[in-house]
C-alpha cells in the first residue's frame, strides 16, 4: 500500500438477475430462490424462505440480509411480499433440529417453504445447498445470497421472519437477550446460560448447551474464553 493512502472498504453491490436470466433463456419461467437463517444459533428454529420474483421485480437494494440494516430489511421484506409472484416460509423447531441434526433440519425447512407456495416453481436457485429429494432442476450457488436477487430476497424474508420469532421468545425468556443476539453465542448469552441454565428453546445437541448438560464445566469454560460471537457480529452471522 502506498504510504498515506487507505484501502477503501468494499461497498456491497445489489444482487443481480444474471442466473435467473440465463435460466429464462433456457425456457424456465418460475425460478425460485431459496435461503435459510439460524443454522449456527444455540437456540430457536432454523427458518427457510423461497421467493419467486417477476422478471422485472423493480425492488431496489436486494442484498444478502446480513449486510442490511434492520430498518432496511423490514422495508424490503414488505416490498418482496407485495411484488413477488410467490413466497413460502418453512420453520423447523428445536426438538426436530436436535433429533435429525441442523443440516437435515435446514433442508427440511427449505422443503417446507416450497410446500407453502401456491404454485410450484420450475427451477430452484439455492444458497450453497442442493435438495436431492426435490424433483426439480436446481442450481446451487455459493454465496448466492449476495449474487442472486431471488436468493437475496429469500434471505431477507427468512431473516425478518426469524428475528420476529426471536423477539417473541425474548418476552418469554428475557434473561438470555434473544431479541438482541438471535440465539447466537454472544458473551451476554453465554453468561446467562451459565447463570440460568438452558431453557426449552435451547438446542440440546449444540455446544456449549450440550457441554453444560453433560457437566463438562472445565471444557465449557475454555470454550467461553475462546469467545464465540460478539453482539455486533450477530447480523453478520445470520
Amino acid at each position: 500500500m502506498v504510504p498515506g493512502t487507505q484501502r477503501r472498504r468494499a461497498i456491497p453491490r445489489d444482487a443481480h438477475m444474471r442466473h435467473e436470466r440465463e435460466l429464462r433463456l433456457a425456457g424456465f419461467r418460475r425460478i425460485a430462490g431459496i435461503d435459510e437463517v439460524g443454522r449456527g444459533s444455540l437456540a430457536g428454529p432454523v427458518v427457510a424462505a423461497v421467493v419467486i420474483l417477476p422478471e422485472r421485480h423493480l425492488i431496489r437494494g436486494l442484498r444478502d440480509s446480513k449486510v442490511l440494516a434492520r430498518a432496511r430489511r423490514e422495508v424490503l421484506y414488505e416490498q418482496i411480499l407485495d411484488r413477488a409472484i410467490g413466497v413460502g416460509v418453512g420453520c423447523i423447531e428445536v426438538e426436530v433440529i436436535d433429533r435429525i441434526n441442523i443440516l437435515e433440519a435446514t433442508k427440511l425447512a427449505m422443503r417446507q417453504a416450497l410446500d407453502h407456495l401456491v404454485e410450484a416453481p420450475d427451477h430452484l436457485v439455492i444458497d450453497a445447498l442442493s435438495l436431492r429429494d426435490v424433483d426439480l432442476p436446481q442450481r446451487p450457488i455459493v454465496g448466492g445470497d449476495a449474487i442472486s436477487a431471488s436468493i437475496a430476497a429469500a434471505s431477507i424474508v427468512a431473516k425478518v421472519t426469524r428475528d420476529r420469532i426471536c423477539a417473541e421468545f425474548d418476552g418469554r425468556y428475557p434473561a438470555y437477550g434473544f431479541s438482541r443476539n438471535k440465539g447466537y453465542g454472544t458473551p451476554f448469552h453465554l453468561d446467562a446460560l451459565l447463570a440460568e441454565g438452558p431453557c426449552e428453546w435451547h438446542r440440546r445437541t449444540f455446544a456449549p448447551v450440550r457441554m453444560m448438560l453433560a457437566g463438562e464445566q472445565l471444557s465449557l469454560q475454555l470454550l467461553l474464553e475462546s469467545r464465540l460471537f460478539t453482539d455486533e457480529e450477530i447480523d453478520a452471522e445470520g
